[in-house]
């Protein structure tokens, strides 16, 4: 179980590196469907390993000229604040147990994974059906939606603060629709800003009590981090939007096998 976790782990960064989005929602099913780590770690555990990932993937992107640093601070304050303050002081404050209702006891673990289970199938539909983007317009022609960009940047945060996610496939969509920047560059942004909201949500984490598996984590990032190259080089080779598509449906697989197994086969 330990080598099938750590292939995966590799899997989570191929996919930040193919499609700038996606590798974080496969991070936290397999620390608790295949290492056993128990949700609430699970979801800080995701966060330092997809940060660690995204920010090697965002400084290749940096390279290759495909970031734009204004749009990160746009987007990324409220962001980070969001998350900051989700990871720090909410997801603590969520009781351990939420309600007992005839012997089925509704846990912050399980409302943690129906919540996860949730944002992937929500994830699956954007990856597969694409928004359609017009092209016909430079991004010099087009008016930066301010407001909606804060707005997409606290929601983003504060998801990624509550499920451990980085949020790609939220960021992508805002930044291509609100910040008008073009595809290529929106992925390289958005893995910059995973990178920050990742990382900073996850010294919330340490303010706290919990205990962190270092060597697990270090071990896994190592893993994704060569996963993000192993992507980084596949996007030269591949149709990304087609691989979006297919990766969509698996994580919607995922996320109903969530569904099911907490709610109906685990009674």
């Amino acid at each position: 179980m330990v080598i099938l976790a750590y292939a995966l782990a590799a899997l989570v960064g191929i996919s930040l590196g193919l499609i700038g989005s996606g590798g974080s929602i496969l991070t936290v099913p397999i620390l608790v469907y295949v290492m056993g780590i128990e949700p609430v770690h699970a979801t800080a555990y995701s966060l330092f390993i997809v940060g660690t990932t995204a920010l090697v993937g965002a400084i290749q992107k940096s390279f290759q000229s495909t970031v734009d640093y204004k749009t990160i601070i746009l987007f990324g304050i409220p962001s980070l604040l969001a998350v900051y303050t989700t990871r720090l002081w909410i997801v603590p404050a969520i009781p351990d147990v939420l309600f007992n209702i005839s012997g089925f006891v509704f846990t912050k673990s399980l409302f943690l994974l129906i919540l996860f289970a949730v944002v992937m199938i929500l994830a699956s539909y954007s990856m597969i059906k694409p928004a359609k983007i017009d092209n016909a317009q430079t991004a010099e022609t087009r008016k930066i939606n301010y407001k909606m960009l804060f707005l997409q940047g606290i929601a983003v945060g504060g998801l990624t603060g509550l499920v451990g996610v980085g949020g790609g496939f939220l960021i992508i969509p805002a930044l291509v629709f609100f910040a008008r920047i073009p595809m290529k560059t929106a992925i390289g942004t958005s893995l910059f800003i995973i990178a920050a909201n990742a990382l900073i949500g996850f010294t919330g984490d340490l303010q706290g009590d919990q205990n962190m598996d270092w060597p697990l984590l270090f071990g896994f990032a190592a893993v994704s981090i060569i996963g993000i190259f192993i992507g980084n080089y596949l996007c030269k080779k591949i149709d990304g939007s087609k691989l979006k598509s297919v990766f969509g449906w698996f994580v919607l697989a995922m996320g109903i096998y969530i569904l099911l197994k907490e709610l109906i086969f685990k009674f």
